[in-house]
């Protein structure tokens, strides 16, 4: 059997190996890796499995992994899918290269929406202020 993981579900299991090598949750990545695969895929892995839970395998594979690095995560994926007969298909990162600038670029644009409309609101509220002491001077 052969499973390919989309871009986007490698971008998050690297994110999520990331939080959980920064703050040692693994219960997420967990979540994560269960959540990239489609529910036939996890099927299927399942009834190769000895024990036929494939959440039970993702938690020995946590164990098993250092914690230090999402290469060697998804090498330890791949290896122990392999050995129950999945061929584990992934696009490897290239050595040095950042993750996709089109998200934080869409990020950016709603963050500077934001920074307009919390501008204008600021404006209005030094208005209004401004009135009010007006008035308060003239009582």
């Amino acid at each position: 059997m052969e499973i390919f993981l989309d871009k986007r579900a490698v971008r998050q299991i690297r994110l999520s190996a990331q939080d959980a090598v920064e703050e040692g949750d693994i219960e997420t990545l967990r979540e994560d890796i269960l959540e990239a695969f489609t529910e036939e895929q996890v099927e299927e892995i399942e009834r190769r499995l000895d024990n036929g839970d494939f959440f039970e395998f993702l938690t020995d594979l946590l164990d098993e992994w250092s914690g230090d690095d999402a290469d060697e995560l998804f090498e330890l994926l791949d290896t122990q899918l392999g050995d129950v007969g999945v061929d584990l298909k992934f696009e490897k990162r290239p050595t040095g290269a950042a993750e996709s600038e089109e998200e934080p670029e869409e990020e950016d644009e709603g963050t500077d929406y934001e920074d307009d409309d919390l501008e204008e609101d600021e404006e209005d509220d030094d208005e209004d202020e401004e009135e009010e002491e007006e008035e308060d001077e003239g009582d």
